[in-house]
């Protein structure tokens, strides 16, 4: 995994915005042990995907408000996309693997 220099953004909605103009314009959706893409049709397994950027969010009064958003590449599929995840809500449902490869940032 490489962490890019990159900037830092109050919002989720800017991460997002500022991703997708880096390219990153696939979405991403958390599965247990891959991720999905293409309306869910097509997966990849933590070999298959790096992750360029991460993106902390904490709410300072609501502990709802605290999101993770990543910018993630695969050259196995030549796509770039983000994937935004709540802190800890699927951490019982994923594979040792996947929990591995998203907390290593």
């Amino acid at each position: 995994m490489t962490i890019n220099n990159q900037p830092s953004f109050d919002t989720v909605t800017e991460a997002l915005q500022w991703l997708n103009q880096q390219g990153f314009s696939h979405d991403f959706n958390l599965d247990e042990d891959c991720l999905r893409f293409d309306n869910n049709s097509q997966s990849m397994s933590p070999n298959e995907f790096s992750i360029e950027y991460v993106f902390r969010f904490e709410g300072d009064t609501d502990p709802g408000d605290e999101d993770i958003v990543y910018g993630i590449t695969s050259d196995v599929y030549n796509i770039k996309g983000v994937l935004t995840s709540a802190f800890g809500i699927y951490a019982d449902s994923l594979s040792s693997e996947m929990i591995k490869k998203l907390s290593t940032h």
